[in-house]
């Protein structure tokens, strides 16, 4: 015989990432980190350097900076990210220039928007990470911070957003929204 158990989350918690009493704090949390991406984005979008006739170039400085930074007793890049971008990235650096414009726009444009809040803080720690691994820091280990926690708080963190009506509309994997139920026609 199984037994089932579950244990609750405190009521803090759920206050802080489940109440929509608390989707304010959310709304400036991810409008502040969404404008981060978007001017980031945005700037990369418009210059030629990264969609343009020059896509690629900056990405293939970015490696090269990145590829120095891994000698040393303690580098600031590690060998298997190192790999990473010599035999993925640079060879495929105008992609992947295509791919970090377009992406921070999206991310941006998602967390300011309040769509898929949780998919698009994602999608921006994963390219913090990305931008931590290869040794730049600035504003990454911030942002990358900020976004867990809208991760966290994904069900909230866009009902002042497009999500308070997605979510509804498209419900979730384990829970389909109204647009995939079946209706009952008699």
């Amino acid at each position: 015989m199984s037994h089932h158990s579950e244990i609750s989350e405190p009521p803090i918690s759920r206050f802080i990432f489940s109440h929509t009493g608390f989707a304010w704090f959310w709304l400036i949390i991810r409008v502040y980190v969404g404008w981060q991406w978007l001017v980031a984005g945005w700037g990369k979008v418009i210059s030629p350097a990264w969609t343009g006739s020059g896509a690629g170039s900056v990405i293939r400085g970015f490696v090269s900076g990145a590829l120095q930074k891994t000698g040393g007793a303690h580098p600031d890049v590690s060998g298997w990210y190192a790999s990473f971008l010599s035999n993925v990235v640079s060879p495929q650096s105008q992609i992947f220039s295509f791919v970090v414009a377009y992406g921070e726009l999206l991310v941006g444009l998602g967390l300011i928007l309040g769509a898929f809040v949780g998919i698009a803080a994602f999608f921006g720690i994963f390219m913090n990470a990305n931008y931590l691994f290869a040794g730049t820091i600035s504003i990454n280990p911030m942002l990358l911070l900020i976004q867990i926690f809208l991760v966290l708080a994904w069900r909230t963190a866009g009902w002042y957003g497009l999500d308070r009506f997605l979510l509804r509309w498209l419900g979730t994997p384990w829970k389909p929204g109204d647009v995939f139920r079946k209706k009952n026609i008699s």
